[in-house]
């Protein structure tokens, strides 16, 4: 083992990248996990507290959503502008700021005494949050040794995942024994402490080359990758997967809290442990892709994500909690699938691409996220599942004109 460390220390050495095996390679894994972790868990921190919003701003269910669609639709369109400011600024300075200003944001959100004024504070964290996925993707692809890069890449994403578990059970958790402006305040506090952390340990970039963005050249790569069909179906699976994740969770809480169940808030935001399922099915489904197939894989992965729904139409806590296990795990299986099949189909402009299809999966978290609010207010949990429903019947669609385009 130690022959492998001072191997991978000396090939650091020579090529200049963070090479698995390493000290360095380590902790840059590391604080990118912590990274992600932080970005995530401020972005959906209030999702468990949509009930507490409507009781104590007077707000209706789909108003209370807006704390989190606003946030994910100024992410959504900052996304694509924020790769372009790193290249002239630099990869670790935009995320340290990004993870501190969202911090700082945070604490002021939980002090704001109205509605309107948390809101203002909620959109601007999701102009701060989008210096970090698209970013710190470019540092992972100019940092790390290509061999290793997916590992690293692996625990980023790992991150995201678990921040965004943790951050909707910590805050559910916190409101039970306290309150949601106490939750709030300690999720921006972490942030502040990821972005001090991200500061002192993640190693300076040696790769990194600082050229102005290009908005011609930024036109010219969007106009190629909008003119292919396949890779507009596989953005529009973005906008239909996530909306429809997102309104499930937007709105399970308010069925859970409410007869018959009428859990208590912790108990609620405990549904969000579910998330774990997605480090697994991940890498599981993207097995899956290469054995059997992408377009199978991921029809399959839509078809489980309609059983869990259908699960979730049963008033009985033993349909409900293996239905948003089951919803879930195929959820994360299935945006694995299209996130590496935009890879493969965009041969040059990939940093775009990837860009493009987050913006389109966080607008997709943000209007169908508010827009179930409305089925909630009319129709109950039957009108929101029937909503889902849809999204994912037209996901189905798309999935089988992707066949039909390869």
């Amino acid at each position: 083992m130690r022959d492998e460390i001072e191997t991978g220390a000396q090939a650091d050495a020579e090529t200049g990248y963070l090479q698995a095996g390493t000290p360095a390679y380590r902790r840059a894994s590391r604080i990118l996990f912590v990274a992600g972790f932080s970005t995530f868990a401020t972005l959906y921190c209030v999702q468990p507290l949509l009930p507490d919003f409507v009781r104590e701003f007077g707000v209706t269910p789909a108003e209370s959503s807006l704390s989190l669609s606003l946030t994910t639709g100024l992410l959504a369109g900052a996304l694509l502008v924020a790769g372009a400011i790193s290249d002239g600024i630099g990869r670790k300075p935009v995320m340290v700021a990004a993870l501190l200003a969202a911090g700082l944001l945070g604490i002021v959100g939980a002090l704001m005494p109205d509605w309107h004024g948390f809101l203002a504070v909620r959109a601007l964290e999701g102009l701060a949050l989008s210096g970090l996925p698209a970013v710190a993707m470019a540092y992972v692809s100019e940092e790390v040794d290509p061999k290793s890069a997916g590992v690293a890449m692996g625990l980023y994403i790992g991150g995201t995942a678990i921040g965004g578990m943790s951050g909707r059970v910590l805050t559910a958790i916190v409101t039970d024994l306290g309150t949601w402006r106490l939750a709030v305040g300690v999720v921006g506090a972490l942030a502040v402490a990821a972005a001090v952390t991200v500061w002192l340990a993640l190693p300076p970039s040696r790769h990194f080359v600082r050229r102005a963005a290009g908005l011609k050249a930024l036109v010219r790569a969007w106009r190629g990758l909008l003119t292919d069909p396949a890779l507009l179906g596989l953005f529009s699976l973005g906008f239909l997967l996530m909306g429809g994740f997102v309104t499930v969770f937007n709105y399970i809480g308010f069925r859970l809290s409410e007869p018959p169940f009428e859990l208590r808030p912790a108990v609620v935001g405990a549904v969000f442990l579910v998330y774990s399922f997605g480090v697994v099915s991940s890498p599981l489904f993207g097995g899956w892709s290469g054995r059997f197939g992408s377009n199978r894989t991921l029809a399959t992965a839509v078809a489980l994500m309609v059983g869990g729904l259908v699960l979730l139409e049963f008033d009985s806590l033993f349909a409900i909690a293996p239905g948003i296990a089951l919803f879930t795990f195929a959820f994360f299986g299935a945006h694995s699938i299209v996130s590496a099949w935009i890879g493969r189909r965009a041969t040059v402009a990939r940093g775009q691409a990837s860009s493009i299809y987050l913006f389109c999966y966080y607008l997709g978290s943000t209007l169908a996220g508010t827009l179930g609010g409305l089925f909630w207010h009319d129709h109950g949990w039957t009108g929101v599942a029937a909503f889902v429903g849809l999204l994912l019947v037209i996901a189905v669609a798309v999935t089988a004109a992707l066949q039909r385009s390869r």
